[in-house]
């Protein structure tokens, strides 16, 4: 497989995006063959360790706009994966998987598992740690 050329780019900003669009394209190809995408999987995985959390609250812990969360919700509602139910005020959602959402995970976790351990195993243990501790401590440095 060919190199990506790159260039290092002096904006924190334009690096981790760019950073996040090719781990995207990586996690994609390997979620493409279940017709699952990257965006997906994470609804799926962060409704599965959250549990029912309104929709605000995730788009708190995923760092996503509600446009773009709203638009992925919608696809995975009419798929059946995801539960949505009002909150005592109208305009709060209520999020949770369903039963095919729970299986829906479990089916894509193995590709996502083989994913994930291919790239501990070319960063190396120390330097994977490393990244997602520092990952989490910009998270938390810019929305707080």
């Amino acid at each position: 497989m060919k190199k990506a050329a790159t260039i290092p780019l002096p904006c924190m900003c334009a690096s981790f995006r760019r950073a996040s669009r090719a781990l995207s394209q990586h996690y994609n190809a390997a979620l493409r063959p279940l017709g699952l995408r990257g965006t997906q999987f994470t609804l799926l995985q962060a409704l599965s360790l959250a549990g029912e959390v309104s929709q605000g609250t995730l788009g708190e812990i995923l760092a996503i706009d509600s446009t773009t969360l709203t638009r992925t919700l919608a696809i995975m509602v009419r798929r059946g994966w995801i539960v949505s139910r009002f909150g005592d005020d109208r305009r709060e959602r209520w999020l949770s998987l369903s039963d095919a959402g729970k299986a829906e995970f479990k089916r894509a976790r193995p590709h996502w598992e083989k994913v994930q351990h291919a790239l501990r195993a070319q960063l190396g243990d120390k330097r994977w740690n490393e990244l997602f501790k520092l990952a989490n401590e910009v998270t938390a440095t810019v929305t707080s």
